[in-house]
């Protein structure tokens, strides 16, 4: 039986997870839902989908076995209400809101129905972060340091902080979440933000572009990441750095260092990020749907809100000057 998929949202995003499902056997792609019904069918009618412009069109008009999510983060909460009403499993892409009200209350009712969900931290698929994640397990470590280091994106909602949440929460989020999955959960947070000149430069910017966050992990490592929206076009880059008595284990989204002091197979080699993450991702969502084993899902709706709660804790402490503890890693149930 095909697989039957309903998309919301038409940009890069969506289209990407769109290009990988129709290449997948059993799978299609039946409906897309845009802000427009002109863009909703623009996009539609490249694979062959109906069009629409409501929700709750979509779902009446389709009988559809999943939807992704691929929204901005202003737009979460009554989206993925409506599913979880209906019982249609959702894969949705990361952040999951510009704070932590509305992924609380999605999470509660994810539980309580125990749908299918997967959100969209593709990193965690590569094949390099996969050897990371077991090395550090296998030995202690001291300490991190990350970056997510660009320009700012052109999309007026990105620029505005009740639209985006800042680039801590809609970009760097995926250091966080490595740091998290690698090396454990986060007890307490840091944080010191500024705008220096993006607000100069263009109409309602409201986000900071330059920011520095200090993090306490529960295994007494510790850890600092730092990012920026102010580099000219093409500078920069992203990466996380574990520090341990073996040497520094250096990652980036292209690959990942080992040090030559390691007692590790790799040693003084670089391990490349592997077969692309996002088809990974898509192939352990749709392996789920079809067999209801979750086990190949790295990141589901209760795991993410997880790593929501470190990005929004450091808005609330560069709004405060304080540091923010965060719950028990029990807090949001597994």
């Amino acid at each position: 039986m095909t697989l039957q998929i309903g998309i919301i949202g038409t940009g890069w995003f969506s289209k990407v997870h769109a290009d990988i499902i129709t290449r997948m056997e059993g799978v299609r792609v039946a409906s897309v839902c845009g802000t427009t019904l002109e863009k909703a069918e623009a996009m539609a009618s490249v694979y062959d989908a109906a069009g629409y412009e409501q929700l709750e069109h979509m779902l009446d008009g389709e009988k559809l076995d999943a939807v992704y999510v691929c929204v901005p983060p202003m737009s979460h909460g009554s989206i993925e209400a409506e599913l979880i009403k209906r019982g249609i499993p959702f894969l949705v892409e990361k952040p999951l809101s510009t704070g932590m009200d509305i992924p609380l209350h999605i999470v509660e009712q994810v539980q309580q129905s125990r749908l299918l969900t997967s959100v969209g931290y593709h990193f965690r698929y590569q094949e390099a972060v996969q050897v990371m994640k077991q090395a550090m397990q296998e030995q202690k470590v001291g300490m991190a340091l990350g970056r997510w280091m660009g320009g700012m994106p052109g999309v007026s909602w990105w620029r505005r902080q009740e639209g985006s949440g800042g680039q801590f929460v809609e970009q760097t989020t995926h250091i966080v979440d490595l740091l998290r999955f690698c090396a454990g959960e986060v007890t307490e947070v840091y944080a010191v933000a500024a705008q220096r000149s993006m607000h100069e430069k263009h109409e309602h910017v409201t986000v900071a572009d330059v920011a520095n966050v200090t993090l306490k992990l529960e295994s007494g490592a510790i850890a600092s990441i730092a990012n920026t929206c102010l580099l000219p076009d093409g500078e920069g880059g992203a990466g996380l750095q574990f520090y341990t008595d073996a040497g520094v284990w250096d990652w980036t989204p292209e690959r990942l260092l080992v040090p030559d002091a390691a007692s590790h197979p790799m040693a003084g080699l670089e391990v490349a990020e592997g077969p692309n993450p996002y088809e990974r991702e898509n192939e352990a969502f749709i392996h789920a749907l079809r067999t209801g084993d979750r086990s190949r899902i790295l990141s589901d709706y209760a795991d993410a809100c997880r790593t929501q709660e470190i990005t929004t804790a450091a808005q609330a402490s560069v709004e405060s000057g304080l540091p923010v503890k965060l719950q028990s890693s029990s807090h949001v149930a597994r």
